[in-house]
């Protein structure tokens, strides 16, 4: 039986020990093919039911009575987080406000903490809003902001960030896995390599947190961040978590003081004095519907078990090459990925000069990608929910649309959203 007959996917879905994680979410449409699992996550299906529960009992009923049970939040779930997802202490991980705003509190404290040093170093592959907070930040402090040209498919090279190192740097920050190709940066090696000139690092989990291991304790990572509503299934704008090593919590300052991180808020202090551990790294009042929500999502995840995930995750995503391989290669894509599955995250990446208009047309046959620049077709077979024969079925109304040219009669021009 040759590979890229669908009994290879039957087969594979058979042995699958994480196929019954499917049932566990909501999929009400049967013949659609999601592969973007790794932008938005599917919703868990108690999350509808314990939304429901907080809204009309916690909220309905218990009103402000229910600060009781909603003040430590950020904490516990932060706890679950460290304890299911990434490798972490208790009291190392809090759930707070956006990636964005997390990434701006964390890189803020640790400039600070390297008085004297100018350089903030990241790559030139980094997620666009991690670059416009760095970018941000050298303008107002006057810094350099030192940036490492990365291979858009091989993803970060660590002799390129050890060769760009010195002892003028305060801060390094990369991407666990890099959005656009899933490559893997050697997170051990970074960091063990900043902190041989004195650095500091800064670590994005949001394209690893709940797909591969997280080793933040075992590699000595100082300061990570990272989001819940990819993998983490938290649901759309789910708020985000950060990690700080216990080490450093009481040598940093976050620089968004607000009357969550103050150490007695209700003693209504005109003083700030920031609370001792983790919760100095809070601001405002958490958004409990969405932390509650996202909750669900991190629990599903942890009880499926990361290394479950990251076998899954592999074999999926190197079916998914091999078809690809086969199918699409002599259509004129190629990979933009690593071949390697140890080197790449729960995503592949296809490269075609044409890939905007195949997005469009594809998701128009009931298979949602999603596009990134430039010219590549992103495919996120997410590892708890998606299954083989959906691999299978998603790249075979690939290859036959663009066999037939069928995208050839969609436009050029580009929605705000890809």
């Amino acid at each position: 039986m040759s590979r890229t007959d669908r009994a290879v996917a039957e087969e594979l879905d058979r042995a699958d020990p994480l196929a019954a994680y499917r049932d566990r979410f909501v999929a009400p449409e049967p013949d659609l093919i999601y592969l973007d699992g790794n932008s938005l996550g599917r919703l868990p299906k108690t999350t509808a039911a314990v939304l429901a529960e907080v809204v009309s009992e916690q909220w309905g009923r218990g009103l402000i009575r229910s600060w009781e049970h909603w003040i430590e939040l950020a904490q516990r779930i932060g706890d679950e987080i460290a304890a299911g997802i990434v490798e972490a202490e208790p009291g190392e991980v809090v759930v707070s406000d956006s990636t964005t705003v997390n990434l701006y509190k964390l890189a803020v404290a640790a400039l600070d903490a390297r008085p004297g040093r100018r350089v903030l170093l990241c790559d030139d592959d980094n997620f666009p809003t991690d670059s416009y907070v760095f970018q941000a930040l050298a303008a107002a402090r006057d810094l350099e902001l030192r940036v490492i040209p990365t291979d858009l498919d091989a993803g970060l090279s660590t002799a390129d960030v050890i060769e760009a190192l010195d002892t003028d740097v305060a801060l390094a920050s990369f991407s666990h896995v890099a959005y656009r190709s899933g490559a893997i940066a050697d997170l051990a090696a970074v960091t063990a390599a900043a902190h041989d000139v004195g650095a500091l690092t800064l670590w994005d989990l949001s394209h690893s947190g709940g797909s591969i291991p997280v080793p933040l304790r075992s590699a000595g990572v100082d300061l990570a961040v990272g989001c819940t509503y990819k993998y983490l299934c938290g649901g759309p704008g789910a708020p985000a978590y950060l990690y700080v090593r216990h080490e450093l919590q009481d040598q940093l300052r976050q620089p968004i003081w607000g009357w969550f991180g103050q150490r007695d808020q209700f003693a209504m202090s005109g003083r700030y004095d920031a609370a001792p551990g983790i919760t100095s790294f809070l601001v405002g009042t958490p958004p409990v519907l969405s932390m509650l929500g996202a909750r669900e999502g991190v629990r599903v995840v942890a009880d499926a078990g990361l290394e479950a995930l990251r076998a899954k995750g592999m074999a999926l995503t190197s079916y998914l090459v091999e078809l690809a391989d086969a199918w699409l290669v002599p259509l004129g894509f190629r990979l933009a990925s690593p071949r390697e599955a140890e080197r790449r995250g729960s995503h592949v990446t296809l490269h075609h000069s044409d890939a905007w208009r195949i997005c469009r047309a594809l998701i128009d046959r009931r298979v949602v990608p999603d596009f990134r620049t430039p010219d590549r077709l992103r495919l996120g077979p997410a590892p708890l929910t998606t299954s083989y024969a959906e691999v299978w079925d998603g790249l075979d109304r690939l290859r036959r649309l663009v066999e037939d040219g069928v995208h050839e009669s969609y436009a050029d021009s580009r929605s705000r959203v890809t």
